[in-house]
């Protein structure tokens, strides 16, 4: 305790000593400010500005190609969201978006890293397969998938004729579309939280595992009572960002469905950027946006409470 409490004094004085030593006020914050400043000026561009322009056109009727001939219309745009079904069929294809591919994509994480994790030959070979998909462009991936899930000469189809199944529309069809980009997007993401999970693998004590031994426990009780509480840091962590990564769906539908069939694959930034963009209505995107934006924060607020709770305990 008396070595803590030295060091803590030390520490202090040294801290006082250089905030208000002149060289620390002058050389030191102009250093720190010039490597902050290009990271502040992005983000006021790309964050902070383009938020309160969001709040501004939200109450407006902002049409693109009159710009100068926005007005203010109160809460008109908020009214019409509670009666879009559109709108609200994205919000739902989003939901179920995210409720299923954050579990599936985690498992298959976990799944590939405790394979990757034995010490055989050949290893890396298989480590570098299941994460290269992580670092391919989703739209590569998806025109790829398209291309391979082709209703009539597509080579998933055709493998599936070999071994009796008859053809399956995939894409083209409102029941499957979902649940096939949902597939592939866990197949493609689950490489990078592979990796994190194999590092949080070689981090736990052999020791525990010899031990568990010793006392018979066999290898499903060594997953459930030492491998995944060791985990559960980097469990939560995954949680949190794979959650938020899903809401922000937008590359797959786009170029996979277009947001179809009947609007079965249609997410909420692709809804955003329909209206915005291409129907050129900047005030009702932008009220979209804002409502998107609060929902977002309120649930990485519950996430981290929940993840806090859970540390805690």
């Amino acid at each position: 305790m008396k070595k803590f409490i030295k060091r803590f004094v030390k520490v202090r004085n040294t801290t006082e000593h250089f905030r208000h030593s002149e060289h620390y006020k002058t050389r030191d914050i102009v250093s720190a400010y010039g490597f902050l400043t290009p990271a502040l000026i992005l983000a006021i561009l790309f964050i902070v500005l383009p938020i309160i322009l969001a709040f501004t056109y939200g109450f407006t009727d902002y049409y693109l190609l009159k710009p100068n001939d926005k007005e203010f219309n109160g809460l008109e745009n908020f009214k019409r969201m509670m009666t879009d079904e559109v709108l609200i069929q994205s919000f739902k294809n989003t939901i179920k978006f995210v409720v299923f591919v954050v579990p599936l994509q985690l498992s298959m994480a976990l799944g590939l890293a405790l394979i990757v994790n034995k010490k055989i030959r050949g290893v890396g070979f298989f480590r570098t397969a299941y994460f290269s998909p992580a670092v391919l462009s989703l739209v590569v991936i998806s025109i790829l998938w398209t291309v391979m899930l082709n209703p009539t000469s597509g080579l998933m189809n055709e493998l599936l004729a070999n071994v009796g199944i008859s053809k399956q529309p995939f894409l083209s069809s409102a029941s499957q579309a979902m649940y096939t980009i949902i597939a592939i997007s866990a197949w493609s993401g689950c490489g990078y939280q592979m990796m994190i999970f194999l590092a949080g693998l070689k981090n736990i004590d052999g020791s525990l595992y010899e031990a568990a031994d010793i006392d018979g426990a066999n290898a499903f009780q060594k997953f459930l009572f030492i491998t995944i509480p060791s985990l559960k840091p980097i469990l939560m962590f995954l949680v949190i960002t794979t959650t938020i990564q899903a809401f922000k769906l937008i590359v797959q539908p786009m170029v996979m469905t277009g947001g179809g069939p009947d609007y079965s694959t249609i997410t909420i930034l692709q809804y955003i950027y329909e209206y915005g963009f291409r129907h050129r209505n900047i005030g009702y995107a932008s009220a979209i946006t804002l409502v998107f934006t609060i929902f977002l924060v309120v649930i990485s607020i519950i996430i981290k409470k929940l993840f806090r709770e859970e540390k805690a305990a």
